[in-house]
């Protein structure tokens, strides 16, 4: 295999860092390649770096590791550079949470969609495009390979404004195959399922039995009429009503959805466990980089994304068929807009990234989905330019946001409680 070089911006995350160093050991067209680590946090920067080095030795992948605090010292001679950022994620996500619902605005998680989603918007495009614009100076043939929420409109983002090879990946595909396999009792194994649609608002467009290309979508109709009243209630709602499923579950789907309240059982994001969760995963990431906690267990997985399986393909030619992928919609699914960031399908080869054309989704579910293409557009032209009058019109668009005086009061007192954090909003 020929050498390449990767990057990893956010490296240092206690959820995303050891799955990304996971599947780099185990990527065997990476053989002798080199991995550099970039994170802002030194201390944690260097603790992610020593459990590199540690897994590296120990499955003989050969991986040259390096890292740095400074990405422009990281992406000259880059192929690809993988994302997963974020600046103060929770606190700042508290207030887009905490805010909207000071003003009556009901979200159901507040951060790909609802006033959340906007302001998720307004912080994280103008970082990713920084990186991009980095990425035109330095490496400029590189893939961008992109884990930042909320995926649409990062990636709407950099088709925009930059010249950057970029993709949105997201694991709410696998989800979506434990939740069929449950209603159906097929194993996931057995499962092939094509979904199509935006970023955790995909619809299950075809259900099939691997081994034998069995119709499984009449059996899916059939289970969900039968499951009990408080198993997603949103989504099998829906199923019920419009006839394909959504997913990868209902404080997903439901942050499109203006009624979602209503019936999702998850209100507003479980902050205090994420941060129990985030702190008990370092302290087992301290551990096994020190040498206290073993790693021979831990290696013998993947973490399931999808990053270095398109890695693999480009640099060997090999045929990735990626269940789920953010690109360009240009036809895949053709009544939605070209220029429009969709979910679906592809094939990976050596060529890039070629997205599956699934044909047209059912017409109330492409209304659903055509509002908020409308809604990502208006944000990310705020983000981009750090337009008031483009935010407040996307948050009057959201089927979340029901009173127009409430909603620009509260885009006032986001944009004041956030300034430090939306520079482009500052004239």
């Amino acid at each position: 295999m020929r050498d390449t070089k990767v990057v990893v911006i956010g490296a240092a995350s206690a959820s995303f860092g050891p799955g990304v160093l996971l599947d780099a050991v185990h990527c065997a067209a990476l053989r002798g390649s080199t991995l550099v680590l970039v994170d802002l946090n030194a201390e944690r920067l260097d603790v992610i770096t020593r459990l590199a080095q540690r897994l590296n030795d120990e499955t003989g992948a050969g991986l040259v590791i390096e890292s740095t605090t400074e990405r422009c010292q990281a992406l000259p001679g880059a192929e690809f550079v993988i994302t997963a950022i974020a600046v103060k994620r929770n606190e700042l996500w508290r207030l887009d949470y905490e805010i909207p619902l000071k003003y009556g605005f009901k979200q159901v998680l507040g951060e790909n969609g609802g006033p959340g989603g906007l302001f998720h918007t307004l912080r994280n495009v103008p970082l990713m495009l920084d990186i991009a614009y980095d990425m035109e100076e330095l490496c400029p043939g590189a893939w961008l390979l992109n884990y930042t929420n909320p995926e649409s409109r990062i990636c709407l983002a950099i088709d925009r404004a930059t010249s950057i090879k970029a993709v949105g990946l997201c694991h709410g595909i696998f989800m979506g195959y434990g939740t069929i396999s449950h209603i159906t009792g097929v194993p996931v194994e057995d499962l092939a399922i094509q979904a199509a649609g935006l970023n955790h608002f995909l619809w299950m467009t075809a259900v099939r039995r691997k081994s034998t290309g069995e119709d499984l979508y009449s059996l899916v109709r059939t289970r969900v009429e039968e499951l009990p009243p408080d198993y997603l209630p949103l989504s099998v709602g829906l199923c019920r009503r419009f006839g394909l499923f959504p997913f990868p579950s209902d404080d997903h789907v439901g942050e499109y959805l203006g009624f979602a309240w209503q019936s999702c059982l998850h209100h507003g994001y479980d902050f205090a466990a994420a941060e129990r969760r985030n702190r008990e995963a370092w302290e087992h990431i301290a551990r096994m980089a020190a040498g206290v906690d073993p790693v021979d267990a831990y290696v013998r997985d993947t973490s399931g994304e999808s990053a270095f399986a398109i890695v693999s393909a480009m640099l060997t030619g090999e045929i990735f068929h990626a269940p789920a992928v953010n690109i360009r919609n240009n036809g895949c699914i053709p009544n939605l807009p070209a220029d429009a960031v969709v979910e679906v399908p592809a094939l990976v080869d050596a060529n890039g990234i070629h997205g599956t054309c699934v044909g047209d989704l059912p017409d109330p579910i492409a209304a659903f989905c055509r509002t908020q293409l409308a809604i990502q557009s208006l944000a990310v032209g705020a983000a981009i330019f750090g337009s008031r009058t483009a935010a407040l019109q996307a948050l009057l668009l959201d089927p979340v946001v029901t009173d127009m005086t409430a909603a620009e009061a509260c885009l006032d007192e986001l944009l004041r409680l956030q300034a430090e954090y939306l520079p482009r909003f500052s004239c």
